[in-house]
């Protein structure tokens, strides 16, 4: 009862008619928060796009800025000297044939995944295991790739992972409530320009159509998203 108390004060600071300039509109979230823990802070953007056609599908990567905030598990799928680049990148967890073999037999202890071509027969037959968890290394979001070791330091370093959902919404991390309010503003307007940059020729009228700014337990700030989208 004590927390829908305290969303309900949070809520009341927050006008949910308006559309808040993004600095505003983080300000906010982040003073409207009232977990005792550093909340993670949010953002769900609205595209005008229908993911049920293939050319439609938005998704990819962004290193964001200032990082997460939050300590990132990379298992790397590798060997020879490949397995020795993403040691030395930092990668926590390196192996090849007896890694795959340990994830399926229920391994699960990191956050991301990331693979070079050579090894992909391999991890293949992990789909069920990673698919679900969202974990999959995929070319197009670049965790399929050559150059593993550049790739483990950006997820170590904050590298974020996107995909449109069946409304046409994108959720994404954009940092922790301690963060000052201009890194969030800098992890925020990248993956914006991310996303304008992935813009499908087949959609039609305006691309984005919202944004919601908050934080784990906080309540959502509308963002007045056409006067973000006309600076970047």
């Amino acid at each position: 009862m004590a927390k829908g108390k305290q969303y309900q004060a949070a809520s009341e600071k927050v006008d949910c008619e308006k559309l808040y300039d993004l600095e505003e509109a983080i300000a906010l979230a982040k003073e409207v928060a009232f977990a005792k823990f550093d909340e993670t802070v949010d953002i769900a953007v609205k595209l005008g796009v229908n993911p049920k056609h293939a050319d439609q599908m938005v998704r990819g990567s962004v290193s964001l800025p200032n990082g997460t905030g939050k300590t990132v598990r990379v298992l790397a799928f590798a060997k020879g000297d490949k397995a020795k680049e993403a040691k030395d990148a930092g990668a926590d967890i390196v192996g090849d044939e007896e890694l795959v073999e340990k994830v399926q037999g229920g391994f699960m202890d990191f956050d991301k995944v990331v693979a070079t071509p050579d090894m992909m027969a391999l991890v293949g037959k992990l789909g069920r295991v990673l698919g679900p968890r969202g974990l999959m290394p995929n070319p197009k979001v670049g965790t399929v790739t050559p150059n593993i070791g550049n790739v483990v330091k950006e997820l170590k370093a904050g590298m974020i992972e996107f995909r449109v959902d069946k409304n046409g919404i994108i959720h994404a991390i954009v940092g922790k409530k301690s963060f000052d309010s201009q890194k969030l503003f800098e992890n925020v307007k990248a993956l914006l320009e991310t996303l304008v940059r992935l813009k499908p020729s087949t959609a039609k009228g305006q691309y984005v159509r919202g944004i919601t700014v908050s934080t784990t337990m906080g309540p959502g700030v509308k963002v007045d998203h056409q006067k973000v989208i006309n600076t970047l």
